[in-house]
């Protein structure tokens, strides 16, 4: 529950009567009261075939009806397979209905019909539900015969009018929001931002929450009027968008005669009935197309005899089928264990003739030759394993020969000629003291003892 302040309506099962709910009322916290029932039609009554219909009323005084919605959708007949056929031994099958894309709720005291239009959202797979009720309902009173004779303001389609939608919550849940989305003056819609009116929650006990204080922004004569569209609506909506069923339009099965009378029922103790005016009482006659209710049984009972033929002739085919099928693998099977005897016979016939053109000869390839001993590295009791002694360097790869004095070659061929010689630091090759050709030295021989003052331009 959103709020205990809020009014909510619970809608609750009889433990009387199964068609019977009642609509418990609370708000401010009060304990629920019985306030409304929710009476649907009896399916044995033979105006009740092949339709919804369900009142909404008072609860304490059941003959007092405050709307109804009267459903007669229209049926196809499905196409069944030879399968399904066979499954249903050539009865015909149950029509399907076809569910209609909006009802309409009929209310009284004063007479009003409000249409309800369902509309499916391609982008999100929402589904919701519009209508509109008239800003004005009762007639202004008036001592003037003129205008009491005059139609009810309702039934003007310029009176001014306020939008409403039912909005499911998301694609995959059963609760529904209430809307008001806007008015209609003359015809022309005028879009206003999404105001909530009513919250539906579906669960094993489905309750409606009226959000009062929006109710306040509505310029409604007829709040009563609002509360039975919004309860009638929802439970609709539910029974029929939300949670379809095949047993909520009490179809007929095919071959039960039109004349059939219903089974009496008895309970344990008398339950009020409504009288709904228009979905149960006046009921016209049922219309030509209806190929349930106007069908003579002569054509049923030749419809079912032919159907019965076709599964026997069906069933003979495929036995048929069956019978050839399994002879023309049976003769596959023989074909091919003939060729494998086959090509054995010529395997072993070419194997016979080879041994007698050729005999046995050549075929034992006697003793193994006598290979050489290999050599152990390592098998004598003082043999050592030695690596293996590389290639000798040509000529070319020997180093180059160098002066007892220094330079590169010292650094890469040895320090000093000798092992006793004294190391020696040269810049350059040749000899350390040669001649100005030699390079840029920094100390020779002759300065080895010496510190030479620096010569500058400045000082």
């Amino acid at each position: 529950m959103l709020d205990e302040n809020l009014p909510t309506f619970f809608f609750r099962r009889s433990s009387d009567n199964a068609l019977l709910r009642v609509l418990f009322l609370t708000q401010n916290g009060s304990e629920p009261a019985p306030e409304y029932s929710l009476q649907k039609i009896d399916p044995n009554l033979p105006q009740s075939r092949n339709k919804y219909a369900v009142a909404l009323g008072d609860a304490s005084f059941p003959d007092v009806i405050f709307g109804e919605v009267c459903i007669e959708p229209e049926f196809q007949q499905p196409a069944l397979s030879a399968a399904e056929a066979r499954q249903a031994n050539g009865a015909p099958p149950l029509p399907i209905p076809l569910i209609p894309d909006g009802f309409t709720i009929q209310l009284y005291n004063p007479e009003q019909q409000v249409a309800v239009k369902g509309e499916k959202s391609t982008w999100t797979g929402k589904e919701s539900w519009e209508f509109d009720i008239p800003q004005q309902s009762f007639p202004l009173p008036s001592a003037s015969r003129i205008d009491r004779e005059q139609t009810n303001p309702v039934a003007s389609a310029l009176s001014p009018k306020i939008l409403f939608k039912w909005k499911r919550d998301s694609k995959f849940s059963k609760d529904m929001t209430c809307y008001m989305i806007g008015t209609s003056v003359g015809g022309r819609k005028s879009k206003d931002p999404d105001i909530t009116i009513a919250m539906y929650k579906h669960s094993r006990e489905p309750y409606v929450t009226i959000y009062e204080p929006n109710l306040r922004r509505l310029d409604i004569e007829d709040r009563k009027g609002l509360e039975v569209v919004l309860l009638l609506g929802a439970e609709v909506i539910r029974e029929i968008y939300l949670s379809p069923s095949r047993d909520s339009f009490n179809i007929v099965p095919p071959n039960r005669r039109k004349n059939s009378r219903p089974t009496p029922t008895s309970s344990a103790s008398p339950t009020h009935t409504h009288f709904m005016t228009s979905g149960l009482g006046n009921i016209p006659p049922a219309k030509a197309s209806s190929p349930i209710t106007q069908q003579p049984t002569p054509p049923l009972d030749a419809e079912t005899k032919r159907l019965q033929a076709l599964v026997q002739q069906e069933e003979r085919e495929r036995e048929k089928q069956d019978r050839e099928e399994q002879k023309r693998i049976k003769r596959m099977l023989e074909e091919e264990e003939k060729e494998r005897k086959r090509r054995d016979a010529e395997v072993a016939k070419e194997t016979e003739r080879l041994r007698k053109q050729f005999g046995m000869e050549g075929q034992d390839f006697g003793p193994k030759p006598n290979l050489p001993p290999r050599t152990h590295f390592g098998a004598g009791p003082g043999s050592q394993l030695q690596p293996p002694v590389p290639p000798p360097r040509p000529l070319s790869a020997e180093p180059r020969p160098h002066h007892s004095g220094g330079g590169l070659g010292g650094w890469f061929h040895g320090l000093g000629t000798s092992p006793g010689a004294p190391m020696e630091l040269g810049y350059g090759y040749g000899n350390s003291q040669a001649g100005p050709s030699s390079g840029r030295r920094r100390g020779g021989s002759a300065d080895s003892g010496k510190v030479q003052k620096k010569k500058s331009t400045f000082f």
